[in-house]
């Protein structure tokens, strides 16, 4: 890279030097070196080299911060090991945090004291965002959404087209002429987001959703303005870009009367806007925001829908997303609605807080600077879905219906890979008529 300057420098040592950040400050001291977290983490026991261990990752944000904002460091660098904000760590930097992490968590639960790694990771690579370093891939997909309204830089033309096709088929599946996937309906009680790759790639996901709320007798919609669940600012780190598309869905909350924010199958997104979204944009929201998962659990606890597992019969596994379950909590509603909905629901070992994240995450399926990383990596996950036997892998973000779709191909498992509305929806039982085996 060019040689940095002092401008630009100044712009990551900023982030460190925030001593209103007691958050920051206490979790940068804070790490023993205990070397418990190395077997934790995806990246060192696929790769088993010392940079993957996500303490040398804390140790490269932490060595900067005590070069630059503590005594010892400014006055004694070698003794504390101290680094200067130079090319060269720079290059590390990008290559260990955004290269090697997947801020999955996974060695943050199972740190020893409990040090925020992925916090720290993060913090990171806001100071790459801030001295303008993210790379190129993440960025554009990221410019992509502040520009277009999503990430997949979808025209409005497209994908009005996309939902009315889906909406005839909708009709078809349900048998019945008056359903249809409502748009830009003021006064719903719920507005239904997306991942912009469903209509892109998985248009099949939307219309098991739309199903979903047929039979729920549901009152929704859509926005062709602000459908974007995704934030991929969120991975980036840069927290002027993630307010802004957070704010957009914020907007059209208000601008359409919702009474509720559904948030599509999508990890990373479901955290960014419901947990990270209020601290972007500096204000509480006035509306309830749930995930979708969340929502069928109570439809099938409410009985607002039926279900036949028999339409299920194949044995099924379920993939948890690291931001949906280990940060945003949801561990429990899925494997309600799984068991609910096939006759065969098996677990993958280890599942739940301490799942293997599948290697998607932390933007890497946007970084194919990174690509043979991301598949060495994905190893782990092949190896736990060949153990459980399965034929069909479910998992609640489209994060991970990409990685594992390239994980099914790559290693030639011969699985399906679905979201849960797509198995809810295949076992949705419509009319009394139908035989149930509940």
């Amino acid at each position: 890279m060019a040689k940095l300057s002092n401008d630009i420098a100044e712009k990551g040592l900023s982030v460190l030097k925030d001593k209103n950040n007691g958050k920051l400050i206490a979790h940068l001291n804070s790490c023993v070196h205990c070397g418990l977290c190395a077997d934790s983490c995806i990246y060192y026991r696929s790769m088993p080299e010392a940079k993957f261990i996500p303490a040398k990752k804390v140790d490269l944000v932490s060595s900067i911060y005590r070069r630059y904002c503590t005594f010892s460091g400014r006055v004694f660098p070698g003794l504390v090991g101290a680094r200067d904000l130079d090319e060269e760590t720079i290059d590390e930097m990008v290559d260990l945090l955004f290269g090697a992490c997947t801020m999955c968590g996974r060695c943050t639960v199972h740190c020893s004291i409990g040090v925020d790694i992925s916090y720290l990771v993060r913090t990171g690579r806001t100071m790459l965002s801030n001295m303008g370093l993210v790379p190129k891939t993440l960025q554009s997909t990221i410019d992509s959404a502040i520009t277009t309204g999503n990430n997949m830089a979808i025209s409005d033309e497209e994908f009005v087209e996309t939902l009315e096709w889906l909406g005839e088929d909708l009709q078809m599946e349900v048998d019945d002429d008056t359903a249809h996937i409502p748009l830009n309906q003021v006064g719903k009680d719920m507005l239904y987001t997306l991942n912009p790759r469903e209509p892109k790639f998985f248009p099949l996901s939307i219309s098991a959703m739309a199903k979903v709320f047929y039979a729920a007798g549901e009152r929704w919609t859509l926005s062709t303005k602000m459908y974007d669940v995704t934030n991929y600012a969120y991975y980036s780190g840069n927290i002027g870009e993630a307010g802004v598309i957070a704010q957009r869905l914020y907007d059209e909350m208000e601008k359409l009367g919702a009474k509720k924010c559904i948030l599509a199958e999508c990890g990373h997104g479901s955290r960014a806007f419901r947990w990270e979204g209020p601290n972007y944009i500096r204000k509480p929201y006035p509306f309830e925001v749930l995930t979708s998962i969340e929502l069928m659990a109570d439809y099938i606890r409410t009985d607002k829908i039926k279900l036949d597992p028999g339409k299920n019969p194949d044995r099924v596994t379920l993939h948890d997303p690291c931001n949906l379950v280990r940060s945003g909590g949801i561990l429990q509603e899925q494997r309600y609605i799984l068991k609910k909905a096939c006759l065969d629901f098996v677990e993958m070992n280890p599942h739940g807080n301490d799942n293997f994240c599948c290697g998607g995450g932390g933007g890497q399926l946007a970084m194919s600077e990174y690509n043979e990383r991301r598949i060495n990596i994905a190893k782990l996950k092949a190896d736990q879905i060949i153990a459980t036997g399965a034929k069909v892998v479910v998992t609640p973000c489209h994060n991970c219906v990409d990685q594992l779709t390239q994980i099914n191909v790559t290693f030639k498992l011969g699985i399906q890979i679905k979201t849960v509305a797509e198995v809810v929806a295949d076992a949705i039982v419509l009319n009394e008529n139908e035989n149930t085996s509940k």
